[in-house]
């Protein structure tokens, strides 16, 4: 059977590198001003980045995504954006070798490699490894697939937190791919994700330092509604008509993203341009939240109050200050 993987904080890994490698991580919600923060350290340390951004590594989703852009990525050299077509499905164990394969390059170029990103579950992968769940149960995920097409993704969430609370506890049911999962290790091996996750234990393959920047929640919220102007204004609907005309759509798992999601349910009439705009400051809002829980969450990451974005350049500089003390 095809074997999937999980990741968690802990679990066995296999690491290209014999030794731990300092690297330089800078996480967090979406709009809080991770790239800015990344090109004002690379300059500083020396450093090329490593996106850990689930959507940026799409080609032809450029302003919705927020990708750094061209001249950016000639200040300081980017990694792992463009790399697919949205059709092309991709994963966290996918991501764990492309990234350690762009870590090699850079350490040999006598760089520092910095994570950038705020997909939760790629940025935990590089640094703690990933859980080797069981092989795929053809029947009991078509059994699974079928309860969340005929009672939905909110009831799979209330049987995984009756069987795993853990679990249930950080899943998110915008995805209800890793809910089902989730259930379907159960099943097969009837214990608890969770408790598989917790029994096992590895060393970190590398020595990363991370750092995330922390908002107020209502000015955050207020660079949020503000960016989806300036991306509606850089022709965000037109990126979105391109991407219907390549004949992509909502079954690829790239389009289920905010922003692309509620322009193409607007291209195919289902609501106005204005109520689709208004969808995508509010699910970016909500976006913004489950990606705090989540990084709150880990204790390691060193967060970085602002008031604005012109404390960027103090944070910074305290930023390598850090770094290269430790």
């Amino acid at each position: 059977m095809e074997r999937e993987v999980l990741s968690f904080p802990g679990a066995t890994f296999t690491s290209l590198m014999s030794t731990p490698s300092k690297i330089l991580a800078i996480v967090g919600p979406t709009a809080s001003g991770k790239t800015p923060l990344a090109l004002l350290l690379g300059k500083q340390l020396n450093g090329e980045v490593i996106s850990a951004d689930s959507r940026q590594i799409y080609r032809f989703m450029d302003i919705g995504t927020a990708k750094p852009t061209a001249e950016e990525r000639l200040v300081v050299p980017h990694h792992l954006i463009d790399l697919l077509d949205p059709a092309q499905e991709y994963s966290a164990g996918q991501f764990l070798r492309d990234a350690q394969e762009a870590v090699r390059a850079v350490q040999e170029r006598g760089r520092l490699p910095m994570l950038v990103g705020g997909s939760g579950l790629y940025v935990r992968a590089f640094i703690d490894g990933l859980f080797a769940g069981p092989g795929k149960d053809p029947q009991i995920r078509e059994e699974l697939e079928e309860q969340l097409r005929a009672r939905g993704a909110a009831w799979l969430l209330e049987e995984l937190r009756r069987i795993d609370p853990v679990a249930a506890a950080s899943a998110d049911p915008t995805k209800p791919r890793r809910i089902i999962r989730a259930l379907e290790v159960y099943r097969i091996t009837g214990q608890p994700l969770s408790e598989l996750q917790r029994t096992e234990h590895t060393r970190p393959p590398y020595g990363v330092h991370q750092y995330a920047l922390e908002w107020d929640r209502a000015v955050l919220y207020g660079i949020i509604e503000e960016r989806v102007d300036r991306m509606m204004e850089s022709g965000l609907l037109q990126e979105v008509r391109s991407l219907m005309e390549r004949g992509y759509d909502l079954r690829c798992n790239a389009m289920n993203t905010v922003g692309y999601k509620e322009l193409f349910r607007h291209l195919q009439s289902e609501i106005d341009l204005d109520e689709a705009v208004a969808l995508i400051k509010r699910n970016t809002k909500r976006f913004a939240k489950r990606q705090f829980t989540w990084f709150r969450a880990d204790k390691r990451i060193i967060w970085k109050r602002l008031r604005n974005l012109d404390d960027l350049g103090a944070v910074a500089d305290s930023i390598v200050a850090e770094f290269q003390r430790n």
